[in-house]
């Protein structure tokens, strides 16, 4: 995949360098391998399948081959990163809208969802030394070839494109896509552009009763906003309102939905 990916990526930074494998236990422990000795910003880490997969909070993320499962080699400036956890959700909606015409939301912080049920991820780990930022990965996983109804503990919560477009993607043409995304948005936020208000735009999030599980609290609320580094800004039922830089979202059925 990666030799067809070279041929027609057309990028500055994102892809510069691709590694892939058949099988790895994590494409985020590689790329930070990498990252460590110094590697080129924009290095992409592939991998068929992974034995040791991770989401956020720690979770196990399935993987399986047809799918895409990826980890990015950043090196963010101040500026950046509060971006960086927005840009790799924004880019995957803008890749799935234009390959498939599906329409996703993003669940705050950067789930990507279909019709409710999960199709993508993103994970985002920053290493700090001292108050520098040492290098960012970037964690991508789609959903793409996945039956889900064959895998029991995911089954009611999350889907794949093949089986929400009908159709037999070509994963390498929907990575090129990604990547291609990512890039320009990466760029852009470099030269002064925000993501924020299409990031917005995408948040299903909004407007909605929400629990949130953020370190040991939990905060339940109406979830009326985001500020311009990605913060959720919830509205708790004394009157107050939180700001939440990260967190565990669950929703929750509204009174005048009940019906």
């Amino acid at each position: 995949m990666a030799t067809v990916l070279k041929e027609r990526l057309y990028t500055r930074v994102v892809g510069r360098r691709i590694l892939s494998y058949k099988e790895l236990s994590s494409t985020m422990d590689l790329a930070a391998q990498e990252a460590r000795e110094g590697t080129i910003e924009g290095t992409v880490v592939l991998a068929t399948e992974q034995t040791m997969g991770r989401g956020r909070l720690q979770r196990t993320w399935v993987s399986r081959p047809g799918n895409l499962l990826l980890s990015i080699v950043f090196y963010p400036s101040l500026k950046e990163l509060p971006y960086l956890s927005m840009l790799p959700s924004l880019a995957v909606v803008r890749a799935i809208v234009g390959e498939t015409g599906l329409a996703p939301d993003i669940k705050w912080p950067n789930d990507i969802l279909i019709m409710g049920k999960k199709v993508a991820g993103v994970l985002v780990e920053n290493t700090l030394e001292g108050d520098a930022i040492s290098y960012a990965i970037v964690g991508i996983g789609i959903n793409i070839a996945m039956d889900t109804s064959e895998i029991p503990e995911i089954a009611p919560i999350a889907t794949s494109l093949d089986l929400e477009s009908g159709q037999n993607l070509d994963p390498a043409k929907i990575l090129r896509r990604v990547l291609q995304e990512l890039d320009k948005l990466y760029v852009a936020v470099s030269e002064g552009v925000s993501p924020v208000e299409e990031w917005r735009g995408h948040l299903g999030t909004l407007g909605k009763r929400v629990t949130i599980q953020w370190g040991n609290e939990v905060v339940s609320g109406l979830a009326e906003g985001v500020n311009d580094t990605g913060h959720l800004l919830l509205r708790r039922d004394d009157g107050g309102r939180v700001d939440l830089p990260g967190g565990e979202v669950t929703f929750q059925l509204l009174a005048e939905d009940s019906t």
